[in-house]
């Protein structure tokens, strides 16, 4: 079967139906067994999210409250619905320190489908260069690659000549690490005379994936495919044989929100990719990931019918200080809502003269009597903040999910 298992191929209706169906136990789980979701949710009434637009009031977690969160209530902030024992094999820390949970169920990240996706199969030898160490990702594809029945090298990062003569002698099918790391071992096994050709497939994450190396690893023989997941949330989304945008896991609810805000954009827009997770160990509602990303229409190519999302555009959290004082997303987003005749907007911030200055530009269709004015003062209001107001033409911004540009120089 070219497929990990049928629900990637089911139809998309029915997929919407059962992920909805599951959100209210979801939601009651993490109100009884995470204090601080409970905390969070206790207003909510789990029975009526049944729906995107009921989810879409639930307030957003953001990544980058998860050192506070965890610095009050150690060692997961509340967040999580198990403590040392069983039900937690591991225990994690990614910079910040952020601290997170491994559960001891099988295929824990639930990386299997992308592996399969990437051609790996039971069997096959998986040279496995991701971090054993503080940080989860080895553990993450080693638990992924041991639940399709493969066996893994733990090779860890460093020791170039080492990992080349392990390759040799092992002659893994496989690798799994970061691109870069993979060009380093070809580099270094072509200046020892080391012959790596067993390598046929790779699974990569962990930084960028440029189209570049893809075809140069591609050129050796090496199909590489790869994978956008995070140690909090496991899988979000993977890339397919068709090589168009990357596919959602089937056990996320993903939605593309405005930065800073919680509110939904429109499909297609660029925003933050805020993901709902149905993890019982780490049951996290409407957590906001911090990187942006947009939807992609119809369905992959490869004949998966999940939705794609085109992959990492950038960060989401464009936060700034001006004149001694933050100015965040939010604070944009909300003066836009406040003047719904507006389209985009993006605030501009430079220093002509080495002096700080805002400049919001609005897209809009005409600009009425008073409305300059109006919105100076609604980002007066907002940010503490003088700024001016510029307009331009509908379509004119660019659809990156910036509401804040910092283009100050200090040269």
């Amino acid at each position: 079967m070219n497929y990990h298992d049928t629900r990637e191929i089911r139809p998309p209706a029915e997929r919407e139906r059962d992920l909805l169906a599951a959100l209210p136990a979801q939601i009651a789980h993490a109100r009884a067994h995470a204090p601080a979701l409970g905390e969070l949710l206790r207003d909510v009434d789990p029975t009526s999210v049944t729906s995107r637009e009921v989810l879409a009031k639930l307030p957003v977690i953001r990544k980058s409250e998860l050192v506070a969160l965890q610095r009050r209530d150690r060692p997961f902030g509340g967040l999580a619905t198990v403590g040392w024992g069983k039900h937690c094999a591991r225990v994690f820390a990614s910079p910040g320190p952020i601290y997170e949970p491994e559960g001891a169920r099988k295929d824990y990240w639930r990386l299997a489908r992308a592996f399969y996706a990437a051609g790996f199969r039971p069997g096959d030898l998986v040279h496995n260069t991701f971090s054993y160490h503080f940080t989860p990702a080895g553990s993450m594809m080693e638990t992924a690659a041991h639940a399709l029945g493969c066996t893994v090298f733990p090779a860890g990062v460093g020791q170039t000549e080492m990992q080349v003569a392990a390759i040799a002698d092992l002659r893994p099918a496989g690798y799994a690490g970061t691109p870069s790391f993979l060009r380093i071992i070809l580099d270094k096994a072509d200046e020892l005379g080391v012959s790596v050709t067993s390598l046929r497939k790779a699974f990569v994450s962990g930084e960028a994936f440029p189209p570049s190396l893809r075809d140069a690893l591609a050129a050796r023989g090496i199909q590489a495919y790869q994978a956008y997941a995070t140690a909090d949330l496991g899988l979000i989304a993977y890339e397919t044989p068709a090589r168009d945008g990357l596919v959602l896991d089937e056990d996320v609810l993903l939605e593309i929100v405005r930065p800073g805000t919680g509110d939904p954009v429109a499909p297609g827009e660029v925003g933050e990719v805020v993901v709902t997770s149905f993890s019982p160990e780490y049951p996290l509602v409407r957590f906001g990931t911090g990187d942006l990303s947009a939807l992609l229409p119809g369905i992959s190519p490869c004949g998966r019918t999940n939705t794609r999302i085109k992959g990492w555009l950038g960060r989401a959290d464009q936060t700034t200080k001006v004149k001694g004082m933050f100015v965040h997303p939010g604070q944009v987003a909300a003066v836009l809502k406040r003047h719904p005749e507006l389209g985009r907007g993006r605030l501009v911030v430079d220093n002509p003269a080495q002096i700080d200055r805002m400049i919001l530009h609005c897209e809009a269709a005409g600009t009425p009597d008073g409305l300059t004015e109006a919105i100076a003062a609604s980002l007066r209001e907002l940010t503490k903040l003088r700024g001016e107001v510029c307009f331009c033409a509908p379509g004119s911004l660019p659809n990156d999910g910036k509401l804040i540009e910092d283009l100050r120089s200090y040269e």
